[in-house]
């Protein structure tokens, strides 16, 4: 496999045409790395980290997804299917394509939620796990600001337009973004027409949630991916999804676990940061150490 980014396509098993970025090539000794990205975000947020996985260090393959209804994966005409089980039926049949046994997998939000789930069902497939600003119990705030804008956002039409329009929404989690930020992250939600990046049907996931319904906690999972590998919490100042007190109780739980905290962001810590991917890269080089 060349070591640049590439497109590779596969099809989910009930028959929709599914995307992903790939990077590197396939080493004995280096675990692969699979990126996956938030409910309503694409492979695009993990460019930047891919490129750094390329230019820094020995070769390793690096997997970047859009789930169904993102990026440049096939929309679902069945908006229930934009559920975890199914997404993550997705995911293992990515694996299955890329005859991936053991990977180490980098969560954001939605991201993370799949790999403690896939935890739970394939611990053996997990080398590391970084679970960027997701935890096991999930902050009613921040799912209702959530719900409030994702399948929501009437489209832009010019980028200080689109730029505004994030900074509404999401302004008080990004204090530390400067205007380059802003516009990268507009970027990576809407095509250069001004489309959405993610199917707005999206926003059915979140139809029956409410703040009298909290999401069930996932802390037996979370102790199977701990126990099954060495895991990084990273959690945004600001977040208004994984709380402070959440975040300590992880690092608790399990001897392998690094919590870290990145001032001057709120959910979700945004990757390309260059803290953050020198973080990435030392932990999964940890996670290599461990294997061999």
């Amino acid at each position: 496999m060349p070591d640049f980014i590439e497109d590779f396509r596969f099809t989910s098993s009930d028959g929709l045409r599914l995307h992903a970025l790939s990077a590197g090539r396939r080493s004995e000794d280096r675990s692969p790395v699979i990126c996956l990205p938030g409910i309503s975000r694409t492979a695009e947020d993990f460019r930047t980290l891919l490129k750094a996985f390329i230019e820094n260090g020995p070769p390793r393959q690096v997997l970047a997804l859009d789930s169904r209804g993102r990026g440049l994966s096939q929309y679902d005409s069945n908006p229930a299917n934009y559920s975890i089980p199914i997404e993550l039926g997705d995911l293992v049949k990515l694996l299955g394509e890329q005859e991936i046994e053991r990977a180490i997998f980098i969560g954001t939000s939605r991201g993370g939620l799949l790999t403690m789930t896939l935890a739970s069902i394939m611990p053996q497939a997990i080398a590391g796990a970084v679970l960027n600003d997701i935890g096991p119990v999930i902050e009613m705030a921040g799912l209702l600001r959530i719900k409030g804008y994702v399948g929501k956002m009437n489209p832009p039409r010019s980028w200080p337009e689109a730029i505004a329009s994030l900074k509404k929404v999401m302004g008080a989690q990004f204090p530390a973004f400067n205007e380059q930020d802003w516009e990268s992250y507009a970027r990576r939600t809407w095509s250069d027409s001004f489309k959405p990046l993610s199917d707005p049907a999206l926003a059915e996931a979140f139809q029956g949630i409410d703040a009298s319904t909290p999401p069930p906690t996932l802390w037996p999972q979370f102790e199977i991916l701990a126990k099954a590998a060495p895991v990084l919490v990273i959690r945004g100042e600001h977040s208004d999804l994984l709380s402070r007190e959440t975040a300590d109780e992880m690092k608790r739980r399990g001897k392998n676990i690094v919590a870290i905290e990145i001032a001057g962001q709120g959910h979700a810590p945004i990757i390309e940061h260059t803290e953050i991917t020198a973080q990435i890269l030392r932990f999964v080089e940890r996670c290599d150490r461990q294997i061999r």
